[in-house]
């Protein structure tokens, strides 16, 4: 039987999981790339006259951000032999609006990546809970969470409200705020909120785990 290319679905006892930790490095690493090829861009077209060609530190962050992608991706393949999904939307995104930035030199594009990656996560979650009856934000969490179908379809709707959310407040940043300050917004910003958020929802979490139930 050929396996498959993309990871199985959580309750599939044949699904190769990543550690937690790993699976956080794959996600952060590449955003890091981004905020230090900005933030070290002059730097870095000095020492690697290649990366001149590409443009200012903004289009030499993009690059790298798009080749962090890929190789987060890979390493995801390699250690599973199945692609994460959301991921993989993501990354395809970023390698999408990347190339017409480098293509055009207009960071517009990489700008709006994080606009439409919101809301389409937010938009899937909250279809796939509201029209399919499908938490698939278990794909993102299964490995860290074991928790009930309710708790499931709890969290997925809030994590799509949020996501909806961060679609907005991109949008907000970008239009007001320096290229620098958008960039440092986008490492420094979401990242904070985004674990402030999870851990907003640990209260859920433990109401609805499965340990906590099974030892009722």
């Amino acid at each position: 039987m050929t396996k498959p290319v993309f990871e199985r679905d959580p309750s599939d006892p044949d699904r190769q999981k990543i550690n937690p930790l790993m699976k956080l490095a794959l996600e952060l690493g590449p955003l890091v790339v981004f905020f230090f090829g900005n933030s070290r861009g002059e730097w870095l077209a000095g020492h690697f006259p290649a990366l001149a060609d590409i443009g200012g530190p903004i289009f030499i962050a993009t690059a790298l951000f798009m080749a962090a992608t890929v190789v987060a991706l890979a390493v995801s393949w390699a250690m599973t032999r199945t692609l994460p999904v959301m991921p993989l939307v993501s990354g395809v995104v970023v390698v999408v609006f990347g190339g017409l930035t480098l293509w055009l030199q207009d960071e517009l594009f990489i700008k709006l990546k994080p606009t439409i990656i919101n809301t389409l996560f937010g938009v899937l979650l909250l279809s796939g809970l509201l029209f399919f009856r499908k938490s698939l934000l278990r794909y993102v969490f299964d490995s860290a969470f074991n928790i009930d179908e309710e708790g499931w379809n709890k969290l997925t709707l809030r994590w799509g409200v949020y996501f909806l959310a961060m679609a907005v407040v991109n949008e907000i940043v970008w239009r007001n705020f320096s290229t620098d300050f958008w960039v440092a917004f986008k490492v420094w910003g979401f990242t904070p909120l985004a674990i402030i958020f999870t851990m907003s929802q640990m209260p859920l979490i433990a109401r609805h785990s499965l340990e906590e139930t099974e030892g009722r």
